[in-house]
């Protein structure tokens, strides 16, 4: 079946860096679309990025452009979260997700992590 399994998160301080990666199997993720999405507490699951697995195309959400990363490795498929210049409001569990046959990023998404918490201390 399908799995997608984060790791990476963990504890830093404001200013530091940390590199998610989301190990995806189960079927072929060629056509897809793989995102990342966040839950801080008492918030909503929001948006962070996405990348079209075939195309690379990348999508950010305002709130983290030009400090985080996405990036994707076929073998073994493998989506990483590159997050720099860490913010205490960054702090959230972040999950990975995948679209079926998608060429965009945006509405539902089919399959998803269990997540992985990062703490950004002040």
């Amino acid at each position: 079946q399908v799995q997608l399994v984060e790791s990476g998160g963990g504890l830093v301080q404001a200013g530091g860096s940390l590199r998610l990666s989301c190990a995806a199997s189960g079927r072929t993720f060629s056509g897809d679309t793989m995102g990342w999405f966040r839950q801080a507490p008492g918030k909503d699951r929001e948006f962070v990025a996405a990348i079209i697995w075939r195309g690379d195309n990348t999508y950010y959400a305002d709130s983290v452009k030009g400090r985080f990363t996405i990036s994707r490795d076929y073998a073994p498929n493998t989506v990483y979260l590159q997050m720099n210049s860490l913010k205490p409001e960054d702090t959230a569990v972040y999950y990975c997700a995948a679209k079926r046959r998608s060429s965009d990023y945006v509405g539902q998404y089919d399959y998803w992590g269990r997540g992985t918490q990062v703490t950004v201390s002040s």
